[in-house]
């Protein structure tokens, strides 16, 4: 309900900061057609004229591309045409006028819908209940039917925006093609960097364990004494569970049994519980995401505090994951001494990770710190 009525807030404003911008346009589209118009038949005249003209139209397009992210979530890609966005211009200024009369509607909406609760100090309310009554529910409906058509006119807003400041559907395919492709390849690098470093710490951690192990063994059979076979013995029984307790780590980084058990919430807390300084998760879901989307952010805070924890000196880190109109938002940010080099390998491994499920990665690390470690995956 509280994001709902965000939506509707910022839609709204967004509408209005859309008709606004629409009388401009439309004096535009005016003042443009009449500089065309005498040198309409004259081709260098024309396109000396149209040289100012298109540069205007795609500053207020920039504009518009910039209202449309910024309050109604739309992000359109910067690929059109300066044909194209003259087009646009001369067209969105009708939206942008339909969007101010749906907020005229749901201010008038409101005005009767409250009306109820101050009409009876202003009119005859006491003598005329039904009249209140009714104006009220009548004002409520108008509202509802307003709210509708804030989000029928942001709609149609996305749908105009991306149909002539867009790309066109065969240069988005291709897009699209590359895109793929490149994610593709970033998932092979991606699986081949964890082959190598899980074959690394084995070599290096549960392998070496296991060598020492068997030295401790061969020299206790070979040992004639007692007493030092048994503290050969006892060397050797701690050795193994030194390596069962790494090759539980190892285990563990590969993938984390807490996140098919018992969900991304139980697997967050269980890495604050295992770090070395204080974490603190903030975990808001309603329900629990798909399974690659949870993996994904389970491995970005993971990866995240372990290079805090390796590098920063932090004495707190803050974790933070909310799901918010169909995409998830997974922050890690720690009070360390900065300076996290976000073309590494950890880092860069973990962009991989989130591109390969079309999602961002960003890393914001100045030299004394603070770190802030932002994913955005898709999870609708």
């Amino acid at each position: 309900m509280r994001v709902t009525a965000r939506r509707v807030l910022r839609c709204g404003v967004g509408l209005m900061m859309g008709t606004a911008t629409a009388a401009v346009e439309l004096l535009f589209t005016l003042l443009a057609g009449v500089a065309l118009l005498p040198v309409a038949a004259w081709p260098a005249g024309r396109r000396a004229v149209l040289r100012p003209i298109l540069a205007g139209a795609r500053i207020l397009a920039e504009l518009e591309r910039g209202r449309l992210r910024m309050w109604l979530d739309l992000r359109v890609t910067p690929a059109y045409e300066d044909v194209r966005v003259l087009r646009y211009i001369a067209c969105h200024w009708a939206l942008g006028v339909l969007g101010g009369v749906v907020m005229l509607t749901a201010a008038v909406g409101l005005a009767y819908g409250t009306f109820g609760v101050y009409g009876w100090l202003l009119l005859d309310g006491i003598r005329n209940p039904g009249s209140l009554v009714l104006g009220s529910l009548g004002g409520l409906f108008l509202v509802f039917l307003a709210v509708e058509g804030i989000f029928g006119v942001a709609g149609l807003e996305g749908k105009l925006a991306r149909h002539f400041l867009g790309p066109r559907h065969q240069a988005e395919l291709e897009r699209r093609i590359a895109e793929l492709s490149a994610s593709r390849a970033a998932v092979v690098d991606a699986v081949n960097d964890e082959r190598r470093r899980i074959e690394r710490d084995l070599h290096d951690g549960v392998q070496q364990r296991l060598v020492a192990l068997g030295m401790l063994l061969g020299r206790a059979r070979r040992s004639q004494d007692a007493d030092r076979r048994d503290r050969l013995l006892g060397q050797a029984h701690d050795e193994s569970r030194r390596a069962l307790d790494e090759l539980r780590e190892v285990a563990w980084r590969i993938y984390p049994t807490t996140l098919d058990e018992a969900g991304l919430r139980a697997a967050l807390e269980t890495v604050a519980d295992r770090a070395s300084v204080p974490v603190g998760v903030v975990c808001e879901l309603t329900e629990e995401p798909e399974q690659a989307v949870a993996t994904v952010a389970y491995f970005v805070v993971c990866e995240a505090v372990t290079n805090a924890v390796k590098h920063a000196a932090p004495t707190r880190i803050s974790v933070a994951v909310r799901v918010e109109e169909e995409r998830m938002y997974v922050s890690v940010q720690d009070d360390g001494c900065g300076g996290a080099n976000a073309a590494g390998s950890g880092l860069f491994g973990l962009a991989r990770r989130v591109a390969a499920l079309d999602g961002s990665l960003s890393v914001v690390s100045p030299p004394g710190g603070p770190t802030l470690v932002a994913a955005e995956l898709p999870c609708g």
